[in-house]
């Protein structure tokens, strides 16, 4: 099966089509993670992104039932070199060309991806088109030129949970509130080896509706989309910071705490998406290997004086996280959960963890 994939620029990398035929149109960006992909194409942070592969090979080990971020892939497409046509793993329950396929995905193999990789690093992230089954060049530009690309986009509403659950009940009484932008199970999952009761809840929820929940913490997950649109979720998050409570900012809830408490975001060239990117800790020196998935970042000289910066990218020194100086409040940019990557920055949800728990101790101490 014929397929393309035509960028905004004018440029067509030819392949042949995997999953369905038809066409898709999103954000071209790549991932240098060396597996993972069931965990990436899955992660709602990748809404109306074109995934391409820098490992050449994806598709081994096939697809499970156990390493779902979410309900359904999120992402657009799929690019890569080779898709395996072989799968080998005990949990595998079906391949990845099945799983496109039931997804209703579409996506291309047998394209350049390194020279695709290397135009995006030079062009920064491009609007693209994936076309299969009959293809028109000039039409595949068009519609990638359609696209109206992620900058003044919210997307969280396209992601989020339809209604508040408890993820994890436990008999500590202790309660996490996580907003959910797009949160990836592997987030909660982490959450949940910790005795507390982990409380979803959707990313436009009113601030009354949370604290009747009664939190001693509060999560601000992941997403996709640009920050600075959530203009909405942004207010509440201001008006929550009144409560005092410790809360956790990761990716787009890092960059959404940080326009609350008054700083500003930008949209990168390429963003940072993949499982090896160094990031070093301010407080201690200690360099942490990282899972990356995030376009937009956060102003380093936008942060106000109550604010203090604790990671930053050994790639290209952009703003990895920060804390505020008095109260129970930080973030992380990277994902600390992984899903896929390394666990060098699991400590962080043990932080947030101790930070709720000694919060909470206070204020029974005062009642």
């Amino acid at each position: 099966m014929l397929a393309l994939l035509a960028l905004e620029t004018g440029q067509i990398f030819y392949g042949r089509g995997i999953g369905i035929t038809g066409i898709r149109v999103g954000e071209v960006v790549f991932n240098t993670a060396l597996t993972g992909y069931q965990e990436i194409l899955t992660d709602p942070s990748y809404t109306q992104q074109l995934i391409t592969f820098t490992y050449p090979h994806i598709g081994n080990t096939g697809i499970n039932e156990q390493d779902h971020q979410s309900q359904k892939i999120y992402a657009s497409g799929l690019i890569v070199k080779s898709l395996a046509k072989y799968v080998s793993n005990w949990r595998a329950t079906m391949s990845l060309a099945e799983f496109l396929i039931q997804q209703q995905i579409v996506g291309v193999e047998d394209v350049d991806t390194r020279g695709l990789t290397k135009l995006l690093r030079e062009n920064g992230s491009l609007r693209g088109c994936i076309m299969s089954g009959i293809v028109d060049e000039h039409y595949a530009i068009q519609q990638a030129n359609a696209f109206q690309g992620l900058n003044n986009t919210d997307l969280t509403g396209a992601v989020t949970t339809d209604a508040t659950y408890i993820f994890n009940k436990a008999s500590s009484g202790t309660n996490i509130v996580v907003m959910d932008f797009g949160v990836k199970r592997g987030i909660l999952e982490c959450l949940a080896k910790y005795p507390c009761n982990i409380i979803v809840v959707p990313a436009n929820t009113s601030v009354s509706e949370i604290l009747a929940l009664q939190p001693h913490g509060i999560l601000l997950s992941n997403g996709p989309g640009d920050p600075a649109a959530c203009e909405n979720i942004i207010q509440n998050i201001k008006i929550l910071l009144a409560a005092r409570l410790p809360i956790f900012g990761i990716c787009l809830g890092h960059q959404l705490l940080a326009l609350a408490l008054g700083a500003s975001t930008y949209k990168m060239a390429f963003g940072h998406h993949g499982g090896n990117h160094p990031v070093m800790d301010l407080r201690n020196r200690k360099v942490m290997i990282t899972s990356q998935n995030h376009g937009f970042a956060v102003d380093e000289m936008s942060l106000p004086q109550d604010l203090e910066v604790t990671h930053r990218s050994l790639f290209d020194q952009t703003l990895q996280g920060f804390k505020h100086k008095e109260l129970p409040i930080f973030s992380f940019q990277g994902h600390p959960e992984a899903s896929p990557g390394p666990h060098d920055a699991m400590g962080l949800f043990e932080e947030f963890v101790y930070a709720v728990r000694k919060s909470n101790a206070t204020a029974l101490e005062l009642a």
